[in-house]
């Protein structure tokens, strides 16, 4: 019998509750991720840049507003959900919760969109399953 493949709603499906657009810091953007921002946002690099990062040095993040990152809104979530980071799309399926059972308990306590349901072993198994078939998996 061929065993059914595993699916990212096996282990997360994402509740829009903001929850990772909180906090004082950002992820920082590589250039890609920047490209896709501007071109999601439709302004010139230097708009992009002025509105809405902050820029210290050579690392490039989002800028925080009330708290949160720029680009959440209470009733939208994401504005630039299509143009976000790579590691904001990663979030919170981190590879550190495969290296360590507090890492999952801890993430799995903020983030309403895990499968609370899971065990860390049968939430391990999936999560390697799907990294396994995806290489760069995406929520």
């Amino acid at each position: 019998m061929k065993k059914t493949p595993a699916k990212l709603s096996d282990i997360f499906t994402c509740a829009r509750c903001g929850s990772c657009c909180q906090g004082e810091t950002t992820v920082s953007l590589d250039k890609d991720d920047q490209e896709r921002m501007i071109a999601e946002l439709g302004l010139t690099r230097q708009e992009v840049k002025e509105k809405y990062w902050r820029v210290t040095g050579k690392v490039v993040q989002m800028k925080i507003v009330d708290h949160h990152c720029i680009f959440y809104t209470k009733d939208t979530g994401c504005t630039v959900h299509e143009g976000r980071p790579w590691r904001c799309g990663q979030w919170p399926l981190h590879p550190s919760m495969l290296a360590d059972e507090n890492n999952f308990r801890t993430i799995r306590e903020s983030c309403l969109g895990i499968n609370q349901a899971l065990t860390w072993e049968e939430f391990c198994h999936i999560f390697k399953e799907l990294l396994e078939q995806e290489k760069k998996l995406l929520c």
